[in-house]
């Protein structure tokens, strides 16, 4: 039926039924959010198993018509015809199974801080920045997401310099996080006179957004400084000392926040920021741990390494970590399903690369 061990799966339906019994008998607010929870992530797995079940059963029901010599031959070869076709299927729910089984990554289901930042390129890195974050603003807004830019800095020329949002809703992170790393673009300014074309780059992070429940942050190892907000060429943006510098000591992460007027939403918003900077931070140690045993891994938060290039004289943009091209360089850009072609074949090479690691891993 399935390689996965029968005691497992005997084991998983039980705990189903029994969450399911718990929450049907009355529990207490904080179980019932609970179990409520983990309901939520057997039910499918539950699911998945019955119609394994029931597809082996079934199978079964044709074997043993091809195997007794008293069958009819009509019969038999009916059968012998229809098990190709349960064999593929139990194959694909074996499969299905597996990947329901792999570990979960526990901030998937978070919100987000996405940071986007001009690399190499002067003002067309600046430009490219800027259609990078309009292609996740689609992108967010086509899965029902909320986009709150928490602070920008523009360049003179359009684009970003550096711009920094804050996305929330279900599962952004589980979507988004395959995003962070180098983007590189080829395309002809419209200021280039000889049609050459430039290469320029911008830099995305993606960093789970963590409560305070996640980060424990003593106040006594920051260093808050206040000053007086300014905007491009020097000029006060604020008239009070409102924008903030947080230091935080024993990682050396400083984050600026000026973009509001008061100095207590500056506050918030920086400490929103350094918080998921910290988690990103915590969680990048514990990918370097876990990859020495692991022959592959995606998304260890190496950010140095060009992950896509857009080229716009051919309309292509390429994802170099799974190989993968598609001309459809517009409808990524803007926040189209090409761009979710591009995600669900990276989650789909990350399942791969986890199913082998899993596969070469002794057994305890």
């Amino acid at each position: 039926m399935t390689t996965i061990p029968a005691e497992k799966l005997a084991h998983l339906v039980a705990r189903w039924k029994t969450v399911q019994g718990a929450l049907a008998s009355g529990a207490d607010q904080e179980s019932y959010v609970r179990l409520s929870r983990e309901f939520a992530e057997l039910d499918p797995i539950v699911a998945t198993i019955n119609t394994l079940r029931e597809t082996q059963k079934e199978r079964d029901g044709l074997k043993e018509i091809i195997d007794d010599d008293s069958s009819d031959q009509d019969m038999t070869a009916l059968a012998e015809e229809e098990i190709g076709g349960l064999d593929s299927k139990l194959e694909e729910l074996d499969h299905k199974l597996k990947v329901q089984l792999l570990p979960k990554d526990s901030a998937d289901e978070k919100s987000a801080i996405l940071e986007v930042r001009a690399g190499t390129g002067g003002d067309e890195a600046a430009l490219f920045a800027g259609d990078l974050f309009r292609m996740y603003q689609r992108y967010s807004d086509r899965h029902g997401w909320k986009v709150n830019i928490m602070s920008a800095s523009e360049s003179a020329t359009g684009g970003y310099k550096e711009i920094i949002a804050n996305i929330t809703g279900k599962g952004v992170f589980a979507l988004m996080k395959f995003e962070s790393g180098m983007h590189r673009v080829q395309r002809v300014p419209e200021t280039e006179a000889q049609g050459r074309i430039h290469t320029s780059a911008a830099t995305v992070a993606v960093l789970p957004e963590a409560e305070e429940v996640d980060v424990q942050i003593e106040e006594k190892d920051l260093r808050v400084d206040i000053f007086r907000a300014s905007g491009p060429g020097g000029q006060s943006v604020n008239t009070t000392d409102s924008a903030i510098r947080i230091t935080h000591l024993p990682s050396g992460l400083v984050v600026i926040q000026q973009d509001e007027k008061s100095q207590h939403k500056n506050r918030a918003k920086a400490m929103k920021v350094l918080r998921a900077r910290l988690y990103d931070l915590e969680r990048g140690k514990l990918d370097a741990e876990r990859a020495e045993h692991r022959r592959s891994q995606i998304g260890t938060g190496d950010r140095s390494q060009r992950i896509r290039t857009y080229n716009f004289p051919q309309g292509r943009v390429t994802d170099h970590r799974i190989g993968l091209t598609t001309h459809q360089l517009q409808m990524v850009l803007e926040g189209e399903p090409a761009l979710d072609e591009i995600v669900d074949a990276l989650i789909t090479d990350h399942q791969t690369n986890q199913l082998a690691a899993m596969q070469e891993e002794p057994e305890a």
